[in-house]
């Protein structure tokens, strides 16, 4: 935990800056496609994500150290080449899930927020999944267990992988010529992230695209066909913790509402978006039809909301960049108590961008958890080393924001967006 604690001190303001810049060139070259609502949103994903992961919030049913231990065959010897075969056996693994993800109702729930957004930028790679606490596919990294790739390789590869993954998310690279063959470049993953007919479920390749191509999914970005992007039922909210679980909370009430037990039972396993026929036609839900045609989730607000909602974020970041530096001094359980009030402050934040009249609420609940931590921790996890007048300020900040909650709960309101 320690250790990718460090790696995200040191990625996520190499993604911020990049984000920050993606925005720059599209305004410099008049196309920019980048919301700041849009963009936000996408970054208090990131940092949900980053929080669990860091706080181990999942556990493996088949861990790849007991594979190794138990099935390899041979133990390849110390060399580039373990790094090499490991950074493939997670690039398969990362398309069968990928895959498994789009195509079972039940498997969507842990993707969906990744495809949210209805913009196609780098900061939408950054909106990653918290709802998976049971990963249950560590088996399709069987090849390298059995060459006996160590899991230490692996450990040290799959964030690479991961991160690999973050520069194609964006519509300012046109083709790459000969490399379209070999790798996915952000022409194969416009095509992955839109709702076209032409276009949906296809192109599931993280680092190469020939997996596409061998299993039949590939789909080349067509001339005369623009991508348009998000999913064809709408999330309508910048609350992340909400989008990653809007997909169960559907299948429960689903599963509820089906008349036939048949249909409770297989509701999880069937293609995503199938609804048995008697629930579908009593509780219909939005969907889009004509992707050309749809208008976008946004919410308008005033100049000084804005400003707000990027001192918030900055704050947020810095609150954050606290814990994943310091997480052996916080230690267990404070990482714990530290990860639910990022959680409470994601909440509260996005719940007042999207203009909910009660975000001051969760507001209220941020405040009131901040100011038991302050005092249980006697200055927040030890922050007062650094200085001691900074829990004052974190107390002063907790005030402040619950105050410009209140002010601020109708300056943020739903207005249309063309597609």
């Amino acid at each position: 935990m320690e250790t990718y604690g460090k790696i995200l001190l040191i990625a996520m303001p190499a993604f911020l800056v990049l984000i920050l810049l993606e925005k720059w060139w599209g305004i410099h070259k008049g196309n920019d496609t980048i919301r700041t609502m849009d963009m936000v949103s996408s970054l208090t994903s990131g940092i949900t994500n980053s929080t669990k992961d860091v706080l181990g919030l999942s556990i493996a049913v088949l861990s790849y150290n007991w594979m190794v231990s138990h099935w390899a065959i041979i133990h390849i010897e110390s060399s580039v080449w373990l790094y090499i075969i490991a950074f493939f056996a997670l690039d398969l693994t990362g398309y069968l899930v990928h895959r498994i993800d789009h195509e079972f109702n039940f498997f969507w729930n842990a993707h969906i927020i990744h495809h949210s957004s209805e913009d196609f930028n780098l900061a939408c790679a950054l909106r990653q999944s918290i709802s998976t606490f049971v990963r249950l596919f560590t088996i399709f990294l069987l090849p390298a267990a059995l060459l006996g790739v160590p899991t230490q390789i692996i450990a040290v590869v799959a964030p690479l992988h991961l991160f690999a993954q973050f520069w194609y998310h964006t519509q300012h690279i046109d083709r790459m010529g000969w490399l379209e063959k070999i790798i996915v470049t952000p022409s194969h993953h416009r095509v992955h992230h839109a709702i076209n007919p032409e276009y949906l479920d296809k192109n599931y390749g993280q680092i190469f695209i020939f997996w596409d191509k061998w299993f039949g999914t590939f789909q080349e970005e067509l001339p005369n066909v623009k991508p348009v992007y998000g999913i064809t039922r709408p999330v309508r909210t910048w609350n992340p913790i909400k989008i990653n679980f809007m997909h169960l909370w559907l299948l429960i009430k689903d599963a509820w509402h089906a008349r036939n037990w048949s249909d409770k039972l297989k509701i999880w396993f069937m293609p995503t978006g199938w609804r048995p026929a008697d629930v579908a036609d009593k509780y219909p839900i939005y969907k889009i039809e004509d992707p050309y045609h749809f208008e976008k989730y946004d919410t308008s607000a005033g100049k000084s909301f804005t400003i707000w909602v990027w001192a918030q974020l900055a704050i947020l970041l810095l609150i954050i960049s606290y814990l994943f530096g310091n997480l052996a001094q916080i230690g267990s359980p404070g990482i714990f108590y530290y990860g639910l009030f990022i959680y409470v402050f994601v909440y509260a934040f996005t719940e007042l961008m999207d203009g909910n009249p009660y975000a001051w609420a969760w507001e209220l609940l941020k405040f009131l958890i901040g100011g038991w931590l302050i005092w249980n921790t006697n200055g927040w996890f030890g922050i007062e080393q650094l200085h001691p007048v900074l829990p004052y300020i974190i107390g002063f900040y907790f005030t402040v924001s619950l105050l410009l909650s209140i002010y601020f709960r109708k300056d943020s309101h739903r207005v249309p967006v063309t597609a």
